[in-house]
């Protein structure tokens, strides 16, 4: 399998290189060449072998042989439920996937284990030393801490959002006191931090010290592992009966999950519509609504792991809907960056629209969303996962409906408070972070502070 870049179209990467990259280097995100096709087993609904197929069809011969198996087995071992993902029943047509049974109660967990032990399989190979920086709004930040701390080949540094996380997200992150970690607090907002990461990607001098890459969902490898578990509820939705393709409710930020979904869909995964479900803050969903492409600034929502007003994974989806046309998406990406805001074309457009639809929901009608499920299925859910649930009710598309379930409320407690006046369930993984020391540097905005902290 060899991995081409969305702004130059050549197939020049394997996939240790799109691994350990993060970015291509003239500043596209890497894509596989070609759609590989998963087998009936892979459909078969369990987890270990969904997600073996799915990382050896993008990984090819690119890693050691058993590298792949090592991180499956690693990734399910870290999960507290038997099925890894399970299926929730709501109603006849409307199921609730649940992604937070891992290690710090987010979905990111699925795919951000799997990338930390194949790079660990990668730098042991070759000997090197990776620098790993990452933007987070909450929930990336905090897998990342936990699934690559202590790793002797990888420096991580995290920069989120100052007090635009919350407490819980924050404490998952600045209480590793691991010394390959440094968490950076950026006075200003995800999209700041995002802006920072990908300068850092293209910093010579930093990049003379060793390797440096991102895994962010920009990452293909973070990507990839995310597709499974749109197979696994298929299977689970056949064992119920239920043959029709699901329409899959994402929420989203920075787009990588609901991108994932149509990834799977290309390979053979039943996939009958996919809809990204986002906060106030809606580039994308008015991208796709009046065809123009708008940078605005983040406002801050109780969903805060969606407050992203630049999605990065936007990029791969206009790539394929462009028909693999790198000069039309790096003419739309390169506009974008400059100018804060693109046209779509007609055709484009249409083509975009045909792929994926977009919700937006607003404060109100998510905590009303986080009641009215409270009080139909006694479930508490956190507020990214309502947003997904208020916008699947919108829908009147036959059919099974599946919002995803991104994140356990624990991690929310306030916001969960504050809607429902009923505290949370617990979660374990989450016990004993309040009373933990924090480490934590606050930096401007700014890739010189962020260097100096470096």
């Amino acid at each position: 399998m060899r991995y081409l870049s969305t702004r130059s179209g050549h197939p020049e990467a394997d996939f240790t290189d799109a691994l350990l990259n993060g970015l291509a280097p003239d500043g596209g995100l890497y894509m596989p060449e070609t759609w590989p096709v998963l087998s009936p087993e892979a459909l078969g609904g369990e987890y270990a072998v969904t997600a073996r197929e799915v990382m050896r069809a993008f990984a090819g011969d690119a890693l050691p042989a058993d590298a792949i198996e090592r991180a499956v087995s690693r990734l399910v071992a870290g999960f507290d439920a038997i099925e890894v993902t399970p299926l929730v029943r709501l109603s006849d047509r409307l199921s609730l996937l649940e992604l937070h049974h891992g290690p710090t109660a987010a979905f990111k967990d699925l795919a951000m284990q799997l990338a930390a032990s194949l790079t660990e399989a990668a730098l042991t190979r070759s000997g090197e030393q990776l620098t790993l920086v990452v933007a987070t709004s909450g929930d990336t930040g905090a897998a990342a801490v936990r699934a690559f701390e202590g790793m002797s080949h990888v420096r991580l540094v995290v920069l989120h959002p100052l007090d635009r996380v919350s407490p819980v997200q924050r404490r998952q992150m600045t209480t590793c006191l691991a010394d390959n970690v440094l968490n950076l607090g950026v006075a200003g907002d995800f999209d700041d931090c995002q802006r920072l990461v990908k300068q850092l990607l293209a910093h010579a001098p930093l990049r003379e010290t060793g390797r440096v890459s991102s895994v962010n969902s920009i990452n293909w490898a973070r990507l990839a592992g995310q597709i499974p578990y749109y197979a696994v509820a298929t299977h689970a939705l056949r064992s119920r009966g239920v043959t029709a393709p699901a329409t899959y409710v994402v929420p989203t930020g920075n787009f990588g999950d609901a991108f994932a979904g149509w990834a799977a869909g290309r390979m053979g995964v039943p996939v009958g519509g996919l809809v990204a479900a986002v906060n106030r803050n809606d580039a994308l969903a008015r991208a796709l609504e009046t065809g123009v492409y708008a940078r605005a600034a983040a406002q801050p929502t109780m969903s805060v792991s969606m407050d992203v007003q630049a999605p990065s994974n936007f990029e791969r989806l206009v790539f394929e809907a462009t028909g693999r046309d790198p000069e039309r998406t790096r003419a739309v990406f390169e506009t974008f960056a400059r100018e804060g805001e693109v046209q779509l074309d007609d055709d484009l457009l249409t083509r975009l629209r045909a792929e994926v639809g977009a919700q937006s929901v607003g404060e109100a009608e998510t905590a009303q969303e986080m009641r009215r499920t409270l009080a139909e299925t006694g479930l508490i859910v956190c507020p990214h996962t309502a947003v997904a649930l208020a916008a699947a009710r919108r829908l009147d598309t036959p059919g099974p409906i599946v919002a995803l379930a991104t994140a356990h409320p624990a991690k929310f407690a306030e916001a969960v408070r504050d809607s429902t006046h009923r505290d949370p369930p617990p979660a374990w993984v989450l016990e004993g972070l309040a009373g933990k020391p924090e480490r934590l540097t606050r930096v401007q905005p700014e890739l010189a502070a962020v260097l100096s902290a470096l």
